[in-house]
């Protein structure tokens, strides 16, 4: 059971964008692992990251090599904009060849962490990143999770959160964990990149009605 944080530290050097924001979780990664994600995954999600881009909404990752590298690079070099949310301390660096990235997300995004500032990489603590990101976008896409992987818990925590949740294809056809998910109020299967943006851009108008008519209740 995960809670919301109580806090989270930042590094940025603009303030938070209002933007839609939609988490693009990869496989976990906790300390002394790497990332296996094929060159067409890696693929799915560098187009889907730059197309998100390209509707001004916000890429969210978790830093991690592999799918999480390639989001965050693909937003960064497509001008827009991407958060980072960490499995460590604001002050670590993980994995440690994404060190430039690290610098780069901090001064043109924003590093999100919920832990003490030196926290090291454990387990426990990707887990509970992956809750914080659950409920931090207006969607979770999922393009690749194994069986035991923090796509997989991430996508079942925000279906427990009430928050929608695009499964590829792809990610449906190789996973049991995925087939089981489908039906369920906010899971949502797309076959192709056309199909995950159908859904984002369908979600964000939704959202935005619901934004406008609770400001006229507000103002009323």
């Amino acid at each position: 059971q995960h809670r919301a944080p109580p806090a989270l530290a930042h590094l940025a050097t603009t303030p938070p964008s209002p933007r839609p924001l939609v988490p693009l979780p990869g496989p976990p990664q906790p300390p002394m692992t790497r990332s296996r994600s094929t060159t067409a995954v890696l693929e799915i999600a560098t187009n889907i990251a730059k197309e998100l881009v390209t509707r001004k909404v916000t890429v969210v990752a978790g830093l991690a090599a592999g799918i999480d590298t390639a989001a965050h690079r693909a937003a960064l070099d497509s001008d827009g904009r991407t958060v980072a949310i960490i499995g460590t301390g604001i002050n670590k660096v993980y994995p440690k060849e994404n060190r430039d990235l690290h610098s780069e997300i901090s001064s043109r995004g924003l590093l999100l962490s919920q832990f003490w500032p030196d926290a090291p990489p454990q387990k426990h603590t990707f887990l509970m990143r992956n809750a914080t990101m659950s409920g931090y976008g207006i969607a979770t896409v999922v393009v690749e999770a194994g069986e035991h992987s923090g796509a997989r818990a991430q996508a079942r925590m925000a279906v427990e959160h009430g928050r929608p949740v695009i499964l590829t294809g792809l990610v449906v056809t190789n996973n049991q964990w995925a087939r089981a998910l489908v039906g369920r109020p906010g899971v949502h299967v797309a076959d192709g990149l056309k199909d995950v943006l159908g859904i984002v851009d369908g979600l964000i108008s939704e959202a935005s009605i619901l934004d406008a008519d609770l400001r006229r209740l507000v103002s009323a």
